[in-house]
């Protein structure tokens, strides 16, 4: 028998939630900024400039994403009041398990907003750029390196987010030195950003016959596709820029034209580089943007008012700030040593399901 008053209850935390999101994602200051977008959309002059005019067309595509999603949940939660409403006249409008049904989708969907709401930094909504190194180790820390590449490949794949290699480096004898790819979907970055630091793994090595416990480390960085109307002086003198032969990923495409660059940030030693294309030009811009993101986020990080106050040698990631261990020996566990959260089905986190740490830090960073 269905229990009114519970489901009134539910109904009603569920209203607040809402109303508190509404505010949190300031739906109604969204909607006019779409109005905004529009009306420079029926612009004579708006295809003008194709960078500005493609910028303007994406941010509205999210914005309106968003907006639909809100929506979405509200109208579901209508649905539910109704119904609760019409069962105290007819207790057959509805089976406890329908209703059941109904609310916990409900919980759901709140939860996916709730998260969302935390990604309100200056670049959570970008395309994010994540690089993975191996440490030392050898080709147990190498087979790593591509583990971990597999598994936030899957991942994307399962946001429906476009992934695409800027760079990549394997070993003839196995696994990859280091590789860096482009994730591409609405706040790629906000939801990636907590997967920078070194990650742990440890288990029986496949490349050692005696069948030894090994652990090995890698480390992953992230940071956000900058667009080009962020404004970032950078002394041409402060770099250098070199240029090789791309191997491609795999050992595929093997290019026959210096196509590939590297760029030196001399002040800082900060080194990007980016072969994914054949043409040099593009490689460059790439790069440059990958550039940018950091020094942005290292002025951040040291609070410098200009970049050319950023001096001396800078390491982006420590090796000592582990974040998470994946055990696969002597029993089975994954664990962020940040949030404490951890996952005891390690096959199905290095298979793309990351989403409970994901979450777990955007709540963590947030109290």
């Amino acid at each position: 028998m269905l229990n009114i008053s519970e489901y009134t209850t539910v109904v009603e935390e569920a209203k607040i939630d809402i109303n508190e999101l509404k505010e949190a994602l300031k739906i109604n200051i969204l909607i006019n900024k779409i109005k905004d977008n529009e009306n420079e959309m029926l612009k004579e002059d708006f295809w003008s400039d194709n960078e500005k005019a493609s910028l303007i067309l994406q941010e509205n595509k999210n914005l309106k994403e968003i907006i639909s999603e809100f929506n979405e949940l509200n109208d579901l939660h209508e649905e539910i009041e109704l119904s609760v409403e019409v069962l105290k006249e007819d207790e057959e409008y509805l089976t406890k398990e329908e209703l059941d049904s109904l609310v916990n989708r409900l919980k759901k969907e709140l939860e996916k907003m709730k998260i969302k709401s935390l990604l309100d930094g200056e670049f959570d909504k970008n395309n994010a750029i994540l690089s993975i190194n191996a440490g030392t180790g050898g080709l147990d820390a190498q087979d790593w390196a591509q583990m971990l590449l597999r598994m936030y490949s899957r991942w994307s794949s399962n946001k429906s987010f476009k992934t695409s290699i800027l760079d990549f480096h394997n070993d003839k004898e196995g696994g990859i030195k280091s590789a860096t790819i482009l994730v591409e979907g609405l706040n790629a970055y906000g939801f990636l950003k907590g997967e920078k630091g070194v990650h742990r793994l440890v288990r029986i090595s496949p490349f050692d016959s005696s069948g030894k416990r090994h652990t090995s480390f890698a480390s992953v960085d992230v940071v956000p596709e900058i667009t080009d109307d962020i404004e970032l002086d950078i002394n041409p003198n402060d770099l250098r820029i070199d240029t090789y032969r791309a191997s491609g990923a795999g050992g595929q495409h093997v290019n026959t034209t210096d196509s590939a660059v590297r760029i030196t940030h001399i002040p800082t030693n900060i080194v990007v580089q980016c072969q994914n294309q054949r043409s040099q030009h593009s490689n460059k811009e790439t790069a440059l943007k990958m550039l940018k993101a950091k020094l942005i986020e290292l002025k951040e990080l040291e609070r410098k008012e200009k970049i050319e106050d950023l001096q001396g040698e800078y390491s982006q990631i420590a090796w000592g700030s582990q974040i998470r261990s994946y055990v696969f020996q002597p029993y089975t566990l994954v664990k962020d040593h940040r949030t404490n959260f951890e996952i005891g089905n390690v096959n199905s986190v290095v298979d793309g399901n990351i989403d409970d740490f994901v979450n777990e830090y955007l709540k963590y960073i947030k109290k």
